[in-house]
């Protein structure tokens, strides 16, 4: 496989196709070599229209919906960015060649570990990755940027207020069949405004809490 023609095509004909022309995040995603932090295993599916398992029950997000998550948070490069779900390190990636500086934290030590090992990949991304529980009470600082990359069954509202005024935040809520992908602006010290973009599918964030069942 010829991968930087497979990449720029994963490009043209998956991510720009679902409206992701700004030309920073193409550039981005036409840099970064995703067959780099895809598993041995799967990586003939590198760049394919389709979440690859990367274990733990957790998939690699497709090319695509990793577009618009960069869009929508529109990442400045002065932004201080967190990501909540480190995965692979892909998208660490790209939020760090986007943004000034950039922290990634997962639950799983494994993945911290493998994303340290693909993150050589791209020598000019700069990433500073964490073991721990997004959920810990421990505060989790302050952010332009936040993409949350796992879903969230009810809004948490304590990843909005890591966000400094001016801030974005990126995340997925609700339950299948349909959850709603939203970008969160804070305004000031006390509002913020939540805007709907797409609808989508995403794993749950590991202790997240679960949605209130219905008792008929």
């Amino acid at each position: 496989m010829n991968m930087l023609s497979a990449r720029q095509q994963m490009v043209d004909q998956q991510i720009r196709t679902w409206e992701v022309l700004d030309p920073r995040v193409l550039d981005v995603l036409s840099l970064v070599p995703r067959e780099a932090f895809v598993p041995a295993a799967y990586r003939e599916l590198a760049f394919a229209d389709a979440p690859i398992p990367i274990g733990f029950g957790q998939c690699m997000l497709a090319p695509k919906l990793q577009g618009r998550i960069l869009q929508a948070l529109g990442v400045l490069a002065s932004d201080s960015v967190l990501e909540i779900g480190t995965g692979t390190g892909y998208l660490s990636a790209c939020l760090s060649l986007l943004g000034a500086t950039s922290r990634s934290i997962d639950i799983h030590a494994d993945f911290t570990a493998c994303a340290a090992t693909n993150l050589r990949a791209v020598p000019q991304a700069r990433v500073r990755l964490e073991t721990r529980d997004a959920f810990d009470p421990a505060p989790l600082g302050d952010y332009d940027v936040i993409a949350v990359t796992g879903s969230l069954p009810v809004y948490d509202a304590r990843f909005e207020r890591a966000l400094r005024i001016g801030g974005r935040m990126f995340a997925v809520v609700g339950v299948p069949p349909v959850m709603d992908a939203m970008v969160v602006r804070r305004v000031d010290d006390a509002e913020w405004i939540r805007e709907s973009l797409f609808e989508t599918v995403l794993d749950p964030l590991i202790n997240a809490a679960a949605a209130p069942k219905f008792v008929f």
